[in-house]
C-alpha cells in the first residue's frame, strides 16, 4: 500500500516538483497586473477629487465664516445635538499668513479662541439684504417691549 502511495505521488505535479521559472513567470505577470489596476485606480480617484477641489481665497476685509466641530456631547456656541451650529460667524479677515491661513478679528467673547484658521476651516460669508430687519418703525417703550401691529388678516 505504501509504494502505492509512493508511485501515485511521483507521477504528480505537485508544488515542490514544479520548476522554478513557472512559478517566477506567473508571480511577476500578478504583479505587474496589481500594479496595472492600482494605477488606473488612482487615475480615477484623482480625476473625481480634482473636479471637486475648488481654490479658496479671501481678501484682507472680506468676511468669513468658521466652521465649528462637531463633537457629540460637546455644548459649543449654545447649542446641542441637532440645533448645534456648524459654521459661526461671520467674522473679518484681518490678514493673511502665508498660502493657506488666515488671521480674524474675532468678538471679545471668543477671546480664548486662536485667531489663526486654516481655509479648510472658512467659508466664504455672502451677505443678504433681505435678511436685514429694519428696527426704526418699532417703538420700544422703557421697559423694552413694544406694541405688534397687525399687517394682514389670513382667513
Amino acid at each position: 500500500m505504501k509504494k502505492d502511495i509512493v508511485a501515485y505521488m511521483a507521477r504528480r505535479l505537485n508544488c515542490k516538483q514544479m520548476k522554478y521559472e513557472h512559478q517566477r513567470h506567473d508571480a511577476l505577470e500578478k504583479v505587474k497586473i496589481i500594479q496595472d489596476r492600482l494605477r488606473t485606480k488612482q487615475s480615477r480617484q484623482k480625476s473625481c477629487s480634482d473636479q471637486r477641489v475648488c481654490d479658496v481665497s479671501f481678501m484682507v476685509g472680506e468676511r468669513a465664516l468658521i466652521r465649528v466641530s462637531p463633537m457629540k456631547g460637546a455644548m459649543r456656541f449654545m447649542k446641542k445635538g441637532k440645533l448645534r451650529l456648524s459654521y459661526v460667524g461671520p467674522f473679518e479677515i484681518y490678514e493673511r499668513v502665508g498660502k493657506v491661513a488666515y488671521i480674524l478679528s474675532l468678538q471679545p467673547s471668543l477671546s480664548a479662541v486662536h485667531p489663526m484658521f486654516h481655509v479648510s476651516m472658512l467659508r466664504k460669508y455672502h451677505s443678504d439684504t433681505c435678511h436685514v430687519l429694519n428696527f426704526s418703525s418699532v417703538q420700544l417703550d422703557k421697559d423694552l417691549t413694544y406694541e405688534e401691529e397687525l399687517l394682514v388678516i389670513l382667513a
